[in-house]
């Protein structure tokens, strides 16, 4: 494979050059201009078939060439032969200025590393489209699961790593009930209730602004106060920002006859856990902070330094979707999180998003709540429901369904978070 760069003042120049050189059927890998100049990498459309051996069924041109790759299921073959190529054709690339100090050799390789970077990431993307699609043509229940996972909110690579793997000529509805046990599998729960309320502890609920951090230490404060009494449980806050947030909790507090401490830093909240070692539990609702917040990092040392064993469960709404929860997660996990509780699931259009989050960062998953109700509205976590929930809540509405030519597109997008080794531990078996 012999790449070639042309440059030019416009690009109406730059392409008949590389009709000139290549013939019309060029196949182009990058288009950008540098110093006002248009640079083209192109290559020739026969050379493509280095790329691969010849197809069995049809002659060879550019598209079909990668279909065939797909077709004899060696993508990652080919794809590391063409890197090479394109590696061994890049030192004869020429430069375009005559720069001979080092600086402006280092500049001019790393242009030529991220011309490569930006080819392999193309070609992982239409590797992975075209294996996909045909793949899909050859087992349609592949098809089929991709999209009921996506309807259901899951993120596309996790999707693709668990459809990948269904059991060949299984039927849809087992597919599907496959894919549920291992999603189940791989849900962490609290199994029963005792190992909380009975064993006790210091625990901080913290997590974002506006997810239900005070209903919920409310939520668990009712259940201690059934089981051990009002004398056995001590409510503190730390949000003294909000306008009302002391307040709130107080109310809660005054209902069950339990004493609320307000603490505004490391040194107070010392003080008052120090004050409450008697006590069998011990509830700390903190102030909300965006995930971007610099502030979450000094509110996790608080906790952390607070001279007690601070457990945190970090409260996250089931209405958000993956990419933000991924960030809330590592923003506050800090030393590590005892586990989570997944807030707000009777307003989630879908919840594959939350449960994602909660696989990935091999969190465990205390409680659920479905309402504002203290306590009705707090469960305790079946793994089994809430996965079959998940896909009884699928996206029915046609904008924001998944079609079958569109599925190699989403495909296509998670050659890159494939890598993730938060996937390679999902357990199979």
């Amino acid at each position: 494979m012999n790449v070639k760069k042309f440059t030019a003042h416009t690009s109406r120049e730059a392409w008949r050059l590389v009709r000139e050189a290549l013939g019309p059927d060029a196949v182009i890998l990058s288009n950008r201009t540098i110093n006002g100049m248009i640079e083209i990498l192109a290559l020739a459309s026969e050379d493509m078939s280095s790329l691969q051996e010849p197809a069995v069924d049809k002659p060879v041109v550019s598209a079909s060439t990668l279909a065939a790759i797909a077709a004899k299921r060696q993508a990652e073959s080919e794809q590391q032969a063409s890197l090479a190529a394109a590696l061994k054709a890049s030192r004869h690339v020429p430069i375009m200025t005559a720069a001979k100090d080092g600086e402006a050799s280092s500049m001019e390789l790393a242009e030529v590393m991220n011309e490569i970077r930006s080819m392999r990431g193309m070609l992982e993307s239409q590797l992975a489209e075209i294996v996909w699609s045909s793949q899909q043509k050859r087992d349609p229940i592949k098809g089929i699961m991709m999209r009921e996972m996506l309807s259901a909110g899951f993120s596309a690579s996790l999707a693709r790593y668990l459809t990948e793997r269904v059991p060949a000529g299984e039927k849809q509805e087992h597919a599907l009930t496959w894919i549920k046990s291992i999603l189940s599998r791989n849900l962490s729960v609290l199994t029963n209730e005792d190992e909380i309320l009975d064993r006790g502890g210091v625990f901080a609920m913290v997590g974002p602004t506006g997810v239900g951090k005070t209903t919920t230490t409310a939520k668990l404060a009712a259940r201690c106060v059934m089981r051990h009494g009002a004398g056995k449980l001590a409510l503190i806050t730390t949000d003294g920002y909000r306008i009302g947030g002391y307040e709130q909790l107080r109310i809660y507090g005054k209902i069950l006859g339990v004493m609320v401490h307000s603490v505004k830093d490391e040194t107070d909240l010392r003080i008052a856990l120090d004050e409450l070692k008697n006590k069998h539990m011990v509830l700390i609702d903190t102030v909300g902070m965006g995930q971007r917040d610099k502030m979450v990092a000094e509110q996790v040392a608080m906790l952390s330094g607070a001279g007690a064993k601070v457990q945190r469960l970090l409260c996250m709404s089931a209405t958000s979707n993956g990419e933000t929860l991924n960030e809330v997660v590592r923003s506050y996990m800090g030393d590590g999180l005892s586990g989570c509780v997944i807030t707000k699931l009777d307003e989630a259009a879908t919840i594959g998003s939350v449960l994602d989050v909660v696989i990935r960062q091999k969190l465990r998953l205390y409680y659920v709540a479905n309402g504002q109700r203290v306590p009705e509205d707090l469960h305790v976590a079946n793994k089994h429901y809430l996965v079959d929930r998940a896909f009884k809540l699928k996206r029915e509405t046609a904008p924001f369904q998944f079609h079958e030519d569109e599925l190699p597109l989403v495909i296509g997008n998670t050659a890159r978070a494939m890598n993730d080794k938060s996937l390679h531990e999902v357990r199979l078996g």
